[in-house]
């Protein structure tokens, strides 16, 4: 069925929704409207013929949209959200910008004089004030009343519509005075309200322009030439000076230079780069020039791909915000009820005066809106999301970002994840005289011909000059052997050792340690005598133990899933802390494991991996993490929280930020409440003035949006590991 996307500038709340919700509602062949406030987008599923149909609806009651790009269909991160359309439209200081705050001005100086006027004891029905309201409300009200105007006409219950009502009703009970100041302190918040949001939508906006528009490209002739980022073709090189950012993804062809990784991985230490080395747009060379080969265009970077997933994000509903959506649709009919009752009820059942009445219910209109409610959540959910992002964790939705406060069980993979993924040499035994030298290299000299991992390991590290080998031979799953300086010697397993018979007692000894300790061993030796053993194994990252001490801090208990045996499980999480360890477990095992501790905890069940042989697990947890998603397109696709580094130390930061989020949806949804019933008791208690509800209708959406972009602000989690980003030229 055909999806339809636009960009409306003039949606900043829900009260525009509403308002494009009952016109939509009467345009035949709509069948599903999907609303983005925080980016200005609505998203119609239709089977309308024309498009033209639904923007001429849109048009009727002033929304000018204009038609976007949909996310799924287009590559280009600057096709949606906040890069389709200007946060506020508006070149500051500019003639234009003098005339409109002017006026506007000028409208709050004729109400406060009217106000002036009638405490100085003028009557409020008199001409001079009745003329100064009037001019005040036409110069600071005039998109007030439009608005008022077609939620009239389309009998929309939105602030407009409620403003509307109460400035006529205002009007019939002789109230000039106060109903110019109201008509001016409700311009004047939404005015500081829109600025408010506009920080919101910027957030993403920010991540956008860490990339430059422009790349010095070699040229056929060997001469470089700026040009621009989104025409530099697939293969060709880029050149990258210090303090320059990069303006795409590549491979560094040539050159030797520190990376400021940060924008995108969330790195505080910058990376050493060269050849080979995989760079990303965003970052920022910090000393030495770099050339790189680009892998992709501009809209097919790392960058561009975290920023649309930060924005398909956004425009997924968290939990508390489908709940205080259905609860607003509720909410807003029944005050007006009430608001009509209490103005007929004491003058009908009980010959109390009506004027005092209707002014009440003209204040309870006034307050009814739950604007205040209803964009408290999405402000909250956005910044969480771009803090994150900020940070190299990105969240694939709202309820992901909510549902982290709940976790109480993490299941761990363990090569790759908790470990580097790779084996390097631990321990050097000598045995029999021999020295670690003389071990390392004839080990190293054998296994230079070899390609298994733990000859690898081997190799790397023997720094010094290795010996020619002649005779070489693969034993296949024992070992290796060849001839140095004339004489055999062999590399192998415990098997191959016995085989060879050079298994003596010491040998035995030290091989049984290590092997203890789940460490793989290799035994070099000549044809007559064992010369030494040589333990490898895939060590914890540095960052793993500190990070595992925070989950158990916060609460969160671990469990290491692990492919290898038990012995290695359990001496690797000894090692780092994790609380219990099962080895030998295939994919479908941990899968089964998952399903088990979903029966035992609910949904508070997280698995951490690498986002393809972990896929089952990650799938069926709570919330799958996937390592190391930078570069990785699977791991992007795959899991809810990718972390764009390989360190652990985001999952206990994520969690922190979920549990602050959470506390601040609560205390914004708490406020947005506790104020409307405050004030509707005030109101009651004849207490409560139409000008007092305006500053407590739009104080409290202010309140909200500040509160809720706390979370920009503020450090994310139990670890200070956060790069600058300071800005930089093109790349």
């Amino acid at each position: 069925m055909p999806t339809s996307s636009f960009i409306i500038p003039t949606m900043d709340c829900p009260t525009e929704e509403s308002l494009i919700r009952h016109r939509l509602a009467r345009v035949a062949g709509i069948f599903e409207m999907r609303f983005d406030l925080m980016q200005r987008r609505l998203t119609v599923v239709h089977d309308v013929a024309d498009e033209a149909v639904i923007i001429a609806a849109l048009d009727d009651i002033g929304m000018t949209p204009a038609l976007a790009s949909l996310p799924e269909r287009s590559n280009s991160a600057c096709d949606v959200g906040p890069c389709a359309v200007s946060a506020t439209g508006e070149n500051p200081f500019t003639k234009s910008w003098w005339i409109k705050y002017g006026v506007f001005f000028l409208s709050g100086l004729l109400a406060a004089a009217c106000e002036i006027a009638y405490f100085a004891g003028v009557k409020e029905t008199s001409w001079p004030i009745v003329t100064m309201s009037i001019v005040s409300m036409l110069l600071g009200g005039r998109e007030t009343f439009y608005k008022g105007w077609i939620a009239l006409k389309t009998f929309t219950l939105n602030i407009n519509f409620l403003m509307t009502v109460a400035v006529v009703g205002g009007m019939f009970i002789g109230a000039w005075p106060e109903i110019a100041l109201v008509v001016f302190l409700f311009g004047l918040a939404e005015m500081i309200e829109k600025k408010a949001l506009d920080r919101a939508r910027n957030a993403v906006k920010g991540l956008m322009a860490m990339a430059p528009d422009e790349a010095r490209v070699k040229q056929p002739d060997g001469s470089w030439k700026v040009t621009s980022a989104g025409e530099v073709p697939v293969g060709a090189v880029v050149q990258v000076k210090p303090g320059e950012r990069l303006a795409l993804d590549g491979v560094v062809v040539a050159g030797e230079s520190s990376v400021n990784q940060a924008p995108v991985t969330g790195e505080s230490v910058p990376v050493d780069k060269g050849v080979g080395d995989k760079v990303f747009a965003g970052t920022i060379n910090e000393s030495g020039v770099l050339e790189f080969q680009t892998t992709g265009g501009k809209d097919q970077t790392t960058l561009a791909k975290i920023i649309r997933t930060v924005q398909e994000a956004q425009g997924s509903r968290a939990p508390t915000q489908r709940f205080v959506d259905n609860f607003a649709r509720v909410y807003t009919p029944i005050v007006c009820v009430v608001a009509v009752l209490v103005a007929v009820v004491p003058w009908l059942a009980f010959g109390q005066p009506f004027y005092p009445w209707l002014y009440k219910a003209l204040v309870l209109l006034v307050i009814a809106c739950p604007c205040a409610l209803v964009i408290s959540t999405p402000v909250t959910v956005v910044s969480g999301l771009t803090a994150a992002a900020r940070r190299g964790i990105l969240i694939k939705g709202g309820v992901h970002l909510e549902n982290g406060r709940k976790l109480k069980v993490i299941a761990l993979d363990k090569t790759g994840t908790i470990t580097e993924g790779k084996p390097r040499v631990t321990d050097v035994q000598p045995i029999g005289g021999a020295t670690k030298d003389e071990v390392l290299r004839i080990a190293a000299s054998l296994d230079a011909l070899s390609q298994h991992p733990v000859a690898l390991a081997v190799v790397a590290a023997w720094a010094g000059p290795r010996q020619s080998v002649e005779g070489f031979k693969s034993l296949t799953g024992r070992g290796v052997e060849g001839k140095i300086a004339g004489e055999m010697y062999f590399l192998g397993n415990h098997r191959l050792a016995e085989e060879r018979k050079v298994c003596s007692p010491e040998v035995e000894a030290v091989l049984g340690r290590f092997e203890v300790q789940g460490k793989t061993t290799v035994v070099v030796a000549s044809a007559t005598r064992a010369l030494g053993v040589i333990a490898v194994a895939d060590t914890p990252r540095e960052t793993s133990v500190e990070a595992l001490r925070h989950l158990h801090d916060l609460g969160i208990k671990t469990l290491m899933l692990s492919g290898d045996n038990q012995t290695t499980a359990d001496a690797i999480s000894k090692a780092v802390g994790i609380d219990e360890a099962k080895g030998g477990m295939l994919p479908q095992d941990k899968l089964a494991e998952i399903e088990r501790l979903t029966r035992e905890h609910g949904d508070s069940v997280g698995m951490v991996g690498d986002g393809v042989n972990d896929a089952p697990a990650l799938a069926k947890s709570t919330i799958g993490f996937a390592m190391g998603a930078a570069g990785t397109d699977t791991a992007l696709e795959t899991a809810d929280v990718a972390l764009m580094q390989d360190d652990l130390r985001g999952i206990p930061e994520f969690i922190v930020l979920s549990r602050r989020t959470g506390r601040i949806l609560a205390q914004n949804i708490t406020l947005a409440v506790g104020i409307k019933v405050v004030f509707f008791a005030l109101t009651l208690a004849g207490w409560g003035t139409m000008w007092m509800a305006v500053v407590a209708d739009v104080g409290a959406s202010l309140l909200v949006v500040g509160n809720g972009l706390r979370v920009l602000g503020r450090r994310m989690g139990p670890i200070a590991r956060a790069g600058s980003n300071p800005s930089g030229g093109r790349a």
